[in-house]
């Protein structure tokens, strides 16, 4: 693996320089892997800077944030500059307070005498400072533990029904001859024609009816069947011998058994391929809880980052924490199971 990965055109033909073309490549594959993961990388350095940090301009890539000094005579710490005294003598001074163009402020080794700057002769002294209470603060300032479990709930719980329904819907469509066979699965597939945002009305009328608002189980159970997991999941079932069946018919084995003990473990590939695909789809979903629930007590991390959006204020420091922590379960559950995304869409559409 490591040859393959390290091999290239130029000492693959006898040179020991690297081709053009290796060059170009490796030029390509940076370029690729900067604009995929460099909005991400910042992200998450931008969700450990502080609020004043993240209004600054220009931004900067690591959390910089002015350097604050504790002056005898004021209560609270004051931000420290580089400027000018009536000398031109650069000295670190620090900010007693600020009015127009005209910012008033005292050296800490002697803050009786204060000193009047123009704003435009000094620069702010930065320190590179990780504000690790962007995370550790939300836990005590929303509920974000609540957010958390309810995300979770959902996901998991909606995941575990889906791989269920879909297979066993699968497993009946590979795997039985019965009339109108070919219908029925013309229709599910076609059901992928029709906009999500078509059926939203029916399908909350149809939870209303259930008295299933503001519950955790409607927004998890309109959609547990889907028509690409039932797709994706024949295919690759049509591919397993119909032999393996017959022998466990023989040996007496029921449908459940056969359904349990075979087809699943053989078709583990796939059903990790759709708990990917399931998994994202739950945790990312937004228009539909927005929908149904209306309580903040059932609100998912999705919600909960729109509820953070205020008309006048925004907290994004606190906002950036949580859609990092947000993108951590899906980077995990991806880290996992990506091996069997070749195998098991590959396989799905041998027949």
């Amino acid at each position: 693996m490591a040859n393959f990965l390290t091999r290239t055109r130029g000492r693959r033909h006898g040179g020991t320089r690297l081709h053009w073309t290796d060059w170009l490549s490796y030029a390509y594959l940076l370029a690729g892997l900067v604009v995929m993961f460099g909005p991400v990388l910042w992200l998450v350095m931008s969700s450990f800077k502080t609020e004043s940090a993240l209004s600054q301009f220009p931004p900067t890539f690591l959390p910089y944030s002015q350097k604050e000094v504790v002056v005898a005579g004021y209560d609270k710490p004051l931000p420290l500059f580089k400027a000018k005294d009536d000398q031109g003598q650069v000295r670190e001074l620090a900010q007693v307070r600020r009015i127009g163009l005209v910012a008033t402020m005292v050296d800490p080794a002697a803050p009786q005498t204060e000193i009047r700057v123009n704003i435009n002769d000094r620069q702010p002294v930065n320190e590179l400072k990780f504000a690790s209470g962007n995370y550790t603060e939300i836990f005590g300032k929303f509920a974000f533990g609540t957010y958390l479990w309810n995300s979770v709930f959902i996901t998991v719980v909606a995941t575990v029904l889906t791989l269920l329904f879909n297979s066993m819907a699968a497993f009946a469509l590979s795997k039985y001859q019965f009339t109108g066979q070919k219908t029925v699965f013309v229709l599910i597939i076609g059901t992928l024609m029709i906009p999500p945002t078509i059926i939203l009305v029916p399908a909350f009328l149809v939870i209303s009816e259930l008295h299933l608002l503001n519950n955790l189980w409607g927004v998890i159970l309109p959609a547990v069947a889907t028509p690409t997991g039932v797709f994706l999941l024949r295919q690759y079932m049509l591919t397993i011998p119909d032999e393996l069946l017959e022998a466990a018919r023989m040996d007496n084995a029921s449908e459940w058994r056969i359904y349990w003990k075979i087809i699943l473990p053989l078709a583990a590939p796939a059903m990790a391929v759709l708990a990917i695909f399931s998994f994202m789809w739950r945790w990312n979903d937004f228009l539909w809880p927005l929908i149904v629930l209306s309580k903040s007590e059932h609100f998912t991390l999705q919600l909960a980052l729109n509820a953070f959006q205020g008309e006048l204020n925004t907290q994004w420091h606190y906002l950036l924490a949580m859609t990092v922590i947000t993108l951590i379960p899906i980077t995990i559950v991806f880290a996992f199971l990506q091996k069997y995304i070749t195998t098991g869409i590959a396989s799905a559409g041998v027949k």
